[in-house]
């Protein structure tokens, strides 16, 4: 189905993980396994939707009908168990420039926002950078895994915040959050009143035998105070084409963020990414559940290969995603000395772990989405690194 064993070359095609090796880690030698996009083709059949409307070299302004909002309805209901109405959708080009929108649209400047560190990096330039006030509640890790401190949680609800910005999963530590958990954390904001804002673009991209469920499908109230953003660009590979949707029940909080992405103009798709979406959620379930059994792989290989091998790396379980947290506390580096060690003698770009949060500063997170021959590349040279150090 789809052919995940072939090397790519994405090298001179504009792509921020290839050719800004040099920019980012001062080196073309370094092996790219950083930024979220897989070196997988994506489906046949979206390829095959984009050729064909290509072939009709008009690109006018597009519309987005029920042929592009049904295939979203019945892959949520499908896929997550959770029955939206299609007049919940609202559209834009990526989730971050959502998460934008929403934050001018539901808080003010001064206002508290509520993160759970170490947590995906743009979440503090969506709050700072509208002079919001970035509010932490640090997840805690026991035995290689990571728990919410609800306690926290709670204090910091109670000493005045306006919106929570939920990661679900959670990148980087690659937490599918429970039902209990998920529950939890909308009682708390109900009884706080505090918006939810909830990234789910990760949604699909669990392993076998996990359930990812939207916390607005928990309950009507929890739904009220939610607003979801959801697309199918990490799932199938298609971030280059800006196609997200964000997926909100009540109809006031809806009304105000779509006026918030009319007023900033980010209330439409472009005709690829509109073709695309309406692909991928029509014919490329087979493709993501054979994706799905490749990731998880992958990620025993490198566990394995990693604890095999060497004392000194230690990868956080995870139920989702396809990036590894991986803890480099026994290098005994800080994190300058960690980027540097990982560029220059591992040769392998890595996310350093510090950018989402000082909590972080002693980790580096992998992207495994890439076909086997560069993930055994880029483990050896990690274990050769620190064995001949």
């Amino acid at each position: 189905m789809g052919n995940f064993e072939k090397v790519y070359n994405r090298n001179n095609t504009r792509s921020v993980k290839w050719d800004m090796r040099s920019t980012i880690f001062q080196s073309d030698e370094v092996l790219p396994m950083w930024v979220a996009d897989m070196d997988f083709k994506a489906p046949q059949a979206v390829n095959d939707a984009l050729i064909e409307r290509a072939k009709h070299g008009i690109y006018g302004y597009t519309i987005i009908d029920d042929d592009v909002k049904n295939p979203i309805m019945n892959w949520i209901s499908k896929r997550h168990n959770w029955k939206i109405n299609k007049e919940w959708l609202s559209f834009s080009p990526g989730v971050v420039a959502s998460l934008h929108m929403a934050v001018q649209a539901f808080t003010e400047p001064g206002d508290n926002i509520l993160v759970q560190t170490p947590v995906y990096t743009p979440f503090y330039s969506v709050i700072e950078s509208h002079d919001r006030k970035v509010v932490k509640n640090p997840l805690q890790q026991k035995d290689n895994y990571y728990h919410i401190d609800f306690n926290d949680f709670e204090d910091k609800l109670k000493q005045g915040v306006s919106a929570f910005i939920l990661c679900s999963p959670h990148n980087p530590i690659g937490r599918v959050w429970t039902k209990e958990e998920l529950e939890e954390m909308g009682r708390l904001c109900l009884k706080y009143d505090v918006l939810i804002l909830s990234d789910e673009i990760h949604a699909d991209l669990i392993y076998p035998g996990e359930t990812h469920i939207p916390l607005a499908s928990l309950s009507e109230d929890i739904a009220a105070k939610t607003v979801t953003f959801m697309s199918p660009s990490k799932t199938f590979n298609l971030a280059g084409l800006q196609a997200s949707y964000i997926i909100t029940s009540d109809k006031e909080t809806r009304e105000t963020l779509n006026a918030q992405l009319l007023r900033q103009g980010h209330n439409m798709l472009n005709t690829m990414g509109n073709t695309a979406l309406e692909a991928a959620y029509k014919y490329g379930e087979e493709w993501l559940d054979e994706l799905r059994e490749v990731l998880k792989e992958h990620k025993d290989y490198v566990i394995s290969m990693l604890e095999e091998k060497t004392d000194i790396f230690s990868v956080t379980r995870s139920e989702g995603t396809y990036l590894l947290w991986i803890d480099c506390s026994k290098l005994q580096l800080d994190s300058n000395a960690l980027k540097k060690f990982m560029n220059e003698t591992a040769k392998v770009g890595l996310n350093a772990g510090v950018d989402y949060g000082e909590e972080g500063k002693l980790f580096m997170r992998m992207n495994i989405a890439c076909p086997r021959e560069t993930l055994e590349e880029g483990v050896k040279r990690l274990i050769d690194a620190v064995n001949n150090r």
